[in-house]
């Protein structure tokens, strides 16, 4: 089974990869329309034979939905009618993980802001992993 994470930005989308047991950073995809997000997607997708999307649900802390959990909502829509298997996942503090673990390793400024979003969404798919080995 092929696991994608997923990091949903307002500009980007992070992306981690997994066969199932450990997730690995994939890359970031930039992009301005949702319409070419989605054509980008789906390249990744095929190329990595994916099974299931795991798509990071932005959740406040009190565990209510705002604004960006709405839009990530509409998104898994978008890609649930492309018939693909799309899970959420709850994110929160997913971004603040990954840039602390960057920080702890003294990389950059630039570099972080390059990466955070990758990261982000190993940390997601990590989770959701580690949650479904444990059934």
């Amino acid at each position: 089974m092929n696991y994608l994470g997923i990091d949903l930005g307002t500009r980007t989308l992070g992306l981690a990869f997994s066969k199932g047991t450990i997730a690995s950073t994939l890359t970031t995809i930039r992009y301005v329309t949702k319409d070419e997000l989605l054509n980008k997607l789906k390249q990744v997708i095929e190329e990595y034979n994916i099974d299931i999307l795991v798509l990071g649900l932005p959740k406040n802390m009190n565990n209510s939905l705002g604004p960006r959990a709405q839009e990530t909502l509409e998104f898994k829509e978008q890609l649930e009618k492309l018939n693909y298997k799309v899970v959420l996942q709850d994110e929160r503090l997913s971004t603040v993980a990954a840039h602390n673990y960057m920080i702890s390793a003294d990389m950059s400024r630039k570099k972080r802001k390059e990466k955070v979003d990758s990261l982000a969404a190993t940390i997601i798919l990590q989770t959701y992993l580690d949650k479904e080995n444990k059934k």
